[in-house]
């Protein structure tokens, strides 16, 4: 079957995620700068967020440009991974609202790490479809970066316990990484 539909069905799922996580932060009551630094872990964990579901959608566009066709498991594994971005927006409001409390930000990581799994398993099921000697096969390779950042995320939820704030720079050096461009997928595409 073509990938049209899963395609834009995804687009919206992803425009709807962004949308509630905007619609999470509350407007400061008062005018002056001291209501403003009130709100700033709520923004703060909207940004990252904002990056995080940035990250994936571009990197499930690049994917899905990658394969020509797809079928019933790989419309499961993507509603395995959009089930994990729709719990974003909770998961950043909880931290954000709780000022990067332990237990908020272990549990964004569990979000996160569930995520990167779920993305796993998806670009795993189209290789699966499409074969080993496939464009995405080859773009894929070993994965270095999904791994580094499914192990980092399964560090930093217990050390979320110990030390909050290394476990937050561990989510925001694992989004950085991803923003250094990464194109695997775009060289295979157009050789």
């Amino acid at each position: 079957m073509g990938k049209g539909r899963l395609e834009a069905f995804s687009d919206g799922v992803i425009a709807i995620i962004i949308t509630i996580m905007v619609l999470e932060m509350k407007v400061p009551h008062g005018t002056d700068l001291a209501a403003l630094q009130l709100a700033y872990p709520v923004f703060l964990s909207y940004i990252l967020s904002f990056v995080y579901t940035g990250i994936y959608w571009n990197n499930h566009h690049h994917m899905l440009h990658a394969v020509q066709k797809i079928n019933g498991p790989v419309l499961w594994a993507n509603l395995h991974l959009l089930f994990w971005l729709s719990l974003i927006p909770f998961a950043t409001g909880w931290m954000g609202e709780n000022h990067f409390a332990e237990l908020p930000t272990a549990l964004y990581g569990v979000v996160l790490l569930m995520t990167g799994i779920a993305y796993y398993i998806l670009s795993r099921s189209l290789i699966r479809m499409h074969g080993d000697n496939s464009q995405l096969a080859q773009a894929i390779g070993n994965d270095v970066k999904g791994k580094l950042s499914v192990a980092a995320y399964a560090l930093a939820i217990p050390l979320s316990f110990a030390n909050r704030w290394l476990a937050l720079g561990m989510y925001v050096l694992v989004a950085i990484m991803w923003l250094i461009p990464d194109r695997r997928i775009e060289k295979v595409i157009h050789n």
